[in-house]
């Protein structure tokens, strides 16, 4: 009878282990499981949440983005420009050339410009949102939209372009490059250049900028200031090609040939004479 319930007790209590055991190995595996999950949801949404957030840059932020473009498009528009069309080595760039387009690119293309296609558009071409949301199809069907759509079109291409981009560019490119430091000589000698090149200038801009437009003001708004942006990045090369050396004044070159002192022998047969 002892020896019954001696072999019962080591019996239950092997059993008791086995099912210590493994109860045990199932739980270290079930929370390794769960830890290993855990860490890789975690992970994936920390991954999506930076994709996401770099990727939604643009539309959660489309000024400061498009600043950022805007600058760093225009100083490389003009770098392609001096090393593949004009040849020169990175030692021959001219810099004070690109800080042209820098400055131009900061100020006048990422602020002034974003302001007058997003903030003032708006105002003045009121189904401009309304319209940019629209799929396509419905585009074509929205009479009102289509109408402002081929107003700012107009206005870019006979006001905003030819009126203000132009001298605009003419005049920062004396701010950067001329000799004087009054404002009103920019202008005006901006200005002046301006009208000289005016007619090549007008018809080159009406060629690119005329059915790129028709495309821009069709596209949501996230995205048309980027895509004016990369059109710009070719027209900028054209520019930096056509407009973008230096120029000396013909004023500076004839005061020059003037004062330039005379030779020793043409003095001396004056003096005599």
């Amino acid at each position: 009878m002892m020896s019954m319930y001696r072999s019962s007790s080591l019996l239950l209590a092997t059993a008791s282990r086995r099912v210590y055991h493994s109860t045990a190995k199932s739980l270290k595996a079930s929370v390794d499981t769960t830890t290993t999950t855990k860490a890789k949801v975690v992970t994936e949404a920390a991954v999506e949440k930076t994709s996401g957030g770099i990727a939604s840059f643009p539309k959660e932020h489309p000024f400061a983005f498009q600043l950022m473009v805007a600058t760093g498009k225009t100083s490389a528009a003009d770098l392609v420009c001096q090393v593949v069309a004009e040849r020169k080595s990175w030692n021959e760039i001219d810099w004070k050339r690109n800080g042209i387009f820098v400055v131009f690119g900061f100020v006048y293309l990422g602020g002034f410009q974003y302001w007058l296609m997003v903030n003032k558009y708006r105002q003045w071409f009121p189904t401009m949102d309304r319209f940019a949301k629209l799929p396509f199809a419905e585009k074509l069907k929205d009479t009102a939209g289509i109408l402002d759509a081929m107003k700012m079109v107009l206005f870019d291409v006979t006001v905003h372009l030819p009126i203000i981009y132009f001298p605009s560019y003419y005049a920062v490119k004396e701010f950067v490059g001329g000799h004087s430091w009054n404002p009103a000589d920019w202008v005006k000698d901006g200005v002046t250049k301006y009208s000289r090149n005016m007619k090549e200038d007008l018809t080159a801009m009406i060629q690119l900028w005329g059915p790129s437009d028709c495309i821009q003001f069709v596209l949501p708004m996230h995205i048309r200031m980027p895509f004016r942006h990369l059109v710009s990045f070719f027209w900028t090369a054209y520019v930096s090609f056509t407009r973008g050396a230096i120029e000396v004044d013909e004023e500076v070159v004839v005061v020059a040939a003037v004062v330039e002192p005379q030779e020793p022998e043409k003095a001396t047969v004056q003096a005599a004479q």
